[in-house]
């Protein structure tokens, strides 16, 4: 790693571990385009049938601590002809440097059929669970020895959380809203404390997800599906992403992304700090392929577009999903979103 590199690193480390932050906090995947249930609860049952997904993401690559995610869900319906009720569960692992955060959430979804052939449904969604946030204190490089508010080994704590979501669609379109970090928000010092070690850059804000796409037939066997994802904690930049796939006979998908901070809320701060920040993030290439009906691998990778683009080699993701096999009667249309 060169110089310049190491500096980068060591002021984004002196940010994460140092201060309170108001950046945004939840991980962002690339390819939540192809399930998700990771942004909306609500998602939770919408491809009428039993669907696992797991989930790697590698994020700038060639940093020490970049940040590493894995993820597993599995989600369905549980009345196989009414697909009334969907349920799933979530498992992600994420680590930033020394820090931690192990999570787990169950999904319930209530999915109203709102006509008669069943083609526009829309579905409300819960999900609850807890995640342990931890710290080694082995992983990090300090001069003081003495240094009261380093732990001198690993420590953790865990947190409960809600989500709530809305999710409607048909064979053309569709749009959700959620909200995350529910009993996020608390200004209490006791909340991230251990060992009466505090560590602020673990105090979670509210986040809040738009999510909408649609379905265009360009040609037989060729689709384009457009989609956005406006994502914000109410207290730093909105993160915007726009993506556009197409669809090859329903078994090969290609497109592109697009990240951008976008000024949608007009906050106190903008006026003295966001507006010399660049608003360009990241470009992506997004890939999916079904080796089977009931097989499919995605690959996705991200290029910064701001100045740290040359001192790291990108972000990778790789996601595996398989179909357990319909359940009651045949689903009526292939799950484009």
């Amino acid at each position: 790693m060169n110089r310049l590199a190491k500096k980068y690193m060591l002021l984004l480390s002196i940010t994460l571990l140092g201060i309170k932050g108001y950046g945004q906090q939840n991980i962002q995947f690339t390819q939540y385009i192809f399930n998700s249930i990771s942004v909306n609860p609500a998602y939770a049952g919408y491809k009428e049938e039993w669907f696992g997904q797991m989930g790697l993401r590698s994020q700038w690559t060639g940093w020490d601590g970049a940040p590493q995610t894995g993820t597993i869900s599995i989600d369905g319906v549980l009345d196989p002809y009414e697909r009334r009720h969907g349920v799933g569960l979530q498992v992600t692992a994420d680590g930033l440097g020394a820090q931690t955060a192990t999570s787990i959430y169950a999904n319930y979804a209530l999915r109203l059929q709102l006509d008669r052939a069943d083609e526009h449904r829309l579905s409300l969604g819960i999900a609850g669970g807890v995640t342990q946030y931890s710290l080694d204190g082995n992983k990090l490089r300090f001069t003081d020895d003495d240094d009261p508010i380093l732990p001198p080994g690993k420590i953790g704590t865990w947190r409960p959380d809600i989500r709530l979501g809305a999710y409607y669609s048909n064979p053309r379109w569709y749009a959700g809203v959620s909200v995350q970090d529910l009993f996020a928000g608390s200004e209490s010092g006791e909340d991230y404390q251990f060992n009466q070690n505090s560590l602020e850059s673990l105090y979670r804000s509210i986040h809040g997800y738009f999510i909408a796409g649609a379905l265009f037939e360009l040609d037989r066997g060729l689709l384009l599906r457009p989609s956005i994802l406006v994502k914000d904690d109410f207290k730093g930049p909105t993160s915007l992403d726009v993506n556009a796939m197409f669809i090859f006979n329903d078994k090969f998908w290609i497109g592109a992304g697009y990240r951008t901070r976008s000024r949608i809320f007009n906050r106190d701060y903008t006026d003295y700090s966001a507006n010399k920040l660049s608003s360009l993030n990241s470009v992506s290439g997004i890939a999916q392929f079904y080796v089977s009906p009931k097989f499919r691998i995605g690959y996705s990778y991200d290029h910064m577009l701001n100045r740290l683009s040359g001192l790291q080699n990108g972000t990778h993701e790789v996601t595996l999903g398989v179909t357990f096999g319909r359940v009651g009667r045949q689903v009526l249309s292939p799950r484009y979103f």
